[in-house]
């Protein structure tokens, strides 16, 4: 201990500080637990879906039971933990601090915090959900593009089977020219596919046009993020916005013609009408052997296909997206990093009485060190000698008197 804390003076200047600094901390604390009560209030107005008088009343009845709490709470540390002289009985009182503050942190801070940030908190759920539409709308276009993309595959199975034909009607393929059985096989599998082609075509104006009106959807959706008003009136149309483009999505997912292409190349070459061969050995011969050459061709051009659409029905799905409603409060916990300045100051509205107690705890520490190592005529201030010298007049004046012993007579001498 330094010589300017065993300072009597210094003991004394010390008091005087606290002596002062009693009377305001009494009124801060109050004004803490006040304010921590009013964003509750707030926070808890924002968890009831009710705007009638009963739900006014207990979200005030519980702001107040807070600053009560609170005010009460910290009333007690501040004087019981500073006067506190034994380790284990600091470490107690400091326990029952630590778990009340825990307390006030759950039942204040987080209504608090939802006060504060509870708007910015419900905005950045709604710019995340636009984020996670977003996304899940460009990949089901992106997939739905990709299916569109077979019509070439399929366009140039087609295109074969057409010169095939053609080859077949000039004679250059089995040999006999005119249109017989084999014309009629490819012609049978052009006209197939053809209609396949016109099938996918038709598709295409139907996804671009998907895929704009869901563009327009969440360039409103971004708007309503950041519009000024009641968050809550633009959650309701946020809302609304959002199951118009969950349709969409849905749309486009079943706008995929891979499916569809899979199913036809499945078809191309097990679904054969085969014609009635020619009557003549030789010519049937030869329409045979052309027509097995022509299947083997169909399953060449049907795998060829199956596996172009495979890999579009492999293809990575869009994320399942749906807008969930939330409240204030539980946006603030969801995205509580995003708003970390807002926790700081919701939990130090009500923890800032702590530092109160400890400063209390060493400067209350600081005179109790200050005194005992003060000698006892040094610690005695000049009132206080004055009282114990009036006190000790007062004592004797009620204390009877001594009686008083007469002098002995002296002896005469004998007369000569």
């Amino acid at each position: 201990m330094s010589d300017s804390q065993s300072n009597p003076r210094h003991v004394r200047e010390l008091e005087d500080h606290l002596g002062v600094l009693d009377t305001l901390s009494g009124t801060a604390l109050g004004v803490l637990s006040a304010a921590s009560g009013i964003y509750t209030y707030l926070g808890v107005r924002s968890l009831l879906d009710s705007d009638g008088a009963l739900s006014v009343f207990a979200a005030l009845a519980y702001s107040i039971a807070v600053s009560v709490g609170i005010f009460v709470f910290w009333t007690y540390l501040m004087r019981l933990l500073p006067a506190m002289r034994t380790a284990r009985a600091r470490l107690g009182l400091m326990g029952a601090m630590a778990l009340g503050s825990v307390a006030i942190i759950a039942m204040s801070s987080w209504l608090n915090a939802a006060a504060l940030a509870g708007s910015a908190a419900v905005e950045q759920h709604l710019a995340r959900t636009v984020q996670d539409y977003q996304t899940s709308l460009e990949r089901s276009h992106t997939i739905a593009v990709a299916s569109l993309g077979l019509e070439r595959d399929v366009s140039r199975v087609r295109q074969s089977f057409q010169d095939l034909s053609e080859q077949e009607a000039t004679g250059n393929l089995s040999g006999i020219a005119g249109r017989g059985a084999v014309f009629r096989v490819l012609r049978q599998k052009a006209e197939e596919l053809q209609g396949l082609e016109n099938q996918i075509g038709t598709v295409t104006p139907a996804v671009e046009q998907a895929f704009a009106e869901g563009n327009a959807i969440l360039s409103r959706m971004r708007a309503l993020t950041v519009e000024p008003g009641p968050v809550e009136a633009r959650s309701v149309e946020f809302s609304e916005e959002a199951v118009r483009l969950a349709g969409l999505i849905t749309q486009l997912r079943q706008l995929s013609v891979a499916p569809l292409v899979t199913r036809a190349a499945q078809d191309l070459s097990a679904s054969v009408v085969l014609p009635t061969l020619s009557d003549e050995a030789d010519t049937a011969a030869g329409q045979q052997a052309t027509i097995t050459s022509v299947l083997e061709v169909l399953g060449q051009r049907a795998e060829t296909l199956a596996v172009a659409a495979r890999a579009v029905e492999g293809m990575t799905p869009p994320p399942e997206v749906s807008y969930t409603p939330i409240s204030a409060a539980d946006a603030v916990i969801r995205y509580g990093r995003n708003f970390v300045p807002s926790w700081a100051g919701a939990i130090a509205i009500d923890l800032l009485p702590a530092v109160l107690v400890f400063i209390l705890m060493v400067t209350q520490g600081a005179i109790r060190a200050g005194r005992e190592r003060t000698p006892i005529e040094d610690r005695i201030a000049l009132a206080e000698l004055r009282a114990a010298v009036s006190a000790i007049r007062r004592v004797e004046d009620d204390m009877p008197p001594e009686p008083k012993l007469s002098a002995p007579t002296p002896l005469r001498e004998p007369a000569e």
